[in-house]
């Protein structure tokens, strides 16, 4: 596994990443903090003896500019899977495996709003590559509301790496384009699947869609052409949990 050493902000998240047992080096928490959140966080730090520096709200806006509630956590690592953790994902899953690829998708704030749904719909895997894609900080953690650290995700060296290793365990490969035949609602989700999002700006990579198997879309009946990614990402995941469990 890949390792990445990251800051992260925010009661909610810093909650989830304990939860989650991430190795937390140290939380800063601004002085004098007060509320139920705050409270249950500081309970929880002295009981699992993490180390607490109470700093003035100046310390914490020279750490990050964003809104970070009064809290600031230093994590050591953020685990990303291998092509190889894939495979076993894969292999233990077998005819119920449910795989979201992200193709150069770049924004934090996407990236972090899909790994939220993505975590809520159960998925078993996000793969992304290792250049190109947004990276996995301190924005992501906090818009996915800490979710970065319950769905497991694998980096690749080329997006085709996963699609080809999906074609080996003859995993179906859907690729959401507004070029597709098919919508959603005309198309089975039953078994294993794998969803292709592409970037918010150009969409799927024509290589990427040369290795589909299916384009699908989701109908637009509005004047706008296309949802944004993060929209239409979860608009799809939650076509999938219905038809798997309704």
């Amino acid at each position: 596994m890949e390792k990445e050493t990251t800051q992260i902000y925010g009661i909610r998240s810093v909650m989830e990443a304990i939860d989650s047992g991430e190795s937390i080096n140290r939380v800063f928490i601004q002085r004098g903090l007060t509320g139920a959140s705050a409270y249950e966080l500081m309970k929880t730090l002295k009981k699992k003896s993490i180390e607490i520096s109470y700093v003035p709200v100046e310390k914490l806006n020279r750490l990050t500019p964003k809104n970070h509630q009064g809290v600031v956590a230093t994590i050591a690592a953020i685990k990303f899977l291998s092509i190889d953790d894939l495979s076993e994902i894969l292999e233990t899953k077998k005819d119920s495996a449910s795989i979201l690829i992200l193709d150069q998708l770049s924004d934090v704030r996407n990236f972090g709003g899909i790994v939220r749904t993505a975590e809520c719909a159960a998925v078993d895997c996000i793969v992304i590559q290792s250049s190109g894609s947004a990276p996995v900080n301190g924005d992501t953690i906090k818009t996915s509301s800490g979710a970065v650290f319950n769905v497991p995700i694998c980096k690749v060296g080329h997006i085709k790496d996963a699609l080809f290793l999906l074609k080996q365990f003859e995993v179906p490969i859907y690729g959401a384009s507004e070029k597709a035949e098919k919508t959603i609602y005309q198309t089975s989700f039953k078994k294993s699947q794998a969803i292709v999002m592409g970037s918010e700006d150009k969409g799927l990579s024509s290589s990427v869609i040369n290795l589909c198997d299916h384009l699908i879309k989701i109908p637009m009946l509005g004047k706008i052409e296309s949802l944004n990614v993060s929209v239409a990402c979860g608009t799809i995941l939650y076509e999938i949990v219905r038809q798997k469990n309704y």
